[in-house]
């Protein structure tokens, strides 16, 4: 890999506990270690263990964020959600939207621009997630796909230092199967010319693991990944950032 930095996203979805607190030590004595070299670790847990997470973690250089988030900017009777400030102010740094689970249960473009607004108002950095379908991908819409995501999701916003991308086409998500890496790298190519500061930062999604990893680093134009199920074991999610690097 020849960027400055890797950024590895473990997105717990729904899962973990309390208990769950324990597999962390792992993580953290490696965190602190020589063998991260330039990777930077970030935890999305549920909700309900983002403060316990910000406290186990408050000795080390890893971040956390939430999985979602409402779009108001302010408190009100939403019953069930939580806004950006409210993860703010319990410890998160950073928040995904967009992702495909929600996008399939109605989140449009619209609204998710609107979370992604309120998401940097509350100085919160964005994990905005894209993706095409597989019935889109057969089309041959990915690219079509993808600029109508960040046309709408990115609408009016004007500074997007604070926002990373996250490519993650649906069909690969929890399926096994990633992009050929050819074609990984002609759209992570095509995301970044969308925008005017060629730094913006394109993660991967979609069935990252120990075994794949070793053909998803020579995407050399990735800046990292968002992991889900490998995440939530800390040998498998240590494999895959040492093998980023050997």
């Amino acid at each position: 890999m020849t960027n400055k930095y890797m950024y590895f996203v473990a997105n717990w979805k729904m899962y973990g506990n309390l208990s769950s607190l324990n597999t962390l030590d792992k993580v953290i004595k490696f965190s602190k270690s020589k063998e991260i070299k330039r990777g930077r670790l970030i935890y999305c847990p549920p909700n309900t263990l983002i403060s316990s997470f910000s406290k186990k973690f408050r000795n080390c250089q890893i971040g956390i964020g939430g999985q979602n988030c409402h779009e108001s900017k302010n408190y009100g009777a939403h019953t069930g959600f939580v806004n950006c400030h409210m993860l703010k102010n319990i410890g998160a740094h950073f928040v995904i939207i967009g992702h495909s689970e929600n996008r399939e249960k109605g989140e449009s473009d619209k609204l998710i621009n609107q979370k992604i607004k309120s998401a940097l108002e509350a100085k919160l950095k964005v994990i905005f997630c894209i993706g095409e379908t597989l019935n889109e991908k057969r089309k041959k819409k990915t690219y079509s796909i993808l600029s109508k995501q960040i046309k709408t999701g990115l609408k009016n916003i004007k500074n997007k230092s604070n926002i990373f991308l996250a490519y993650e086409p649906v069909w690969a998500i929890g399926s096994g199967i990633i992009p050929k890496p050819q074609d990984l790298l002609k759209t992570v190519k095509f995301i970044k010319n969308k925008f005017k500061d060629r730094s913006t930062k394109v993660l991967y999604g979609g069935s990252v693991n120990p075994q794949n990893i070793t053909n998803l680093r020579e995407i050399n134009n990735i800046d990292g990944f968002l992991i889900g199920g490998a995440s939530q074991n800390a040998k498998k999610f240590i494999d895959i950032v040492k093998k980023t690097y050997t």
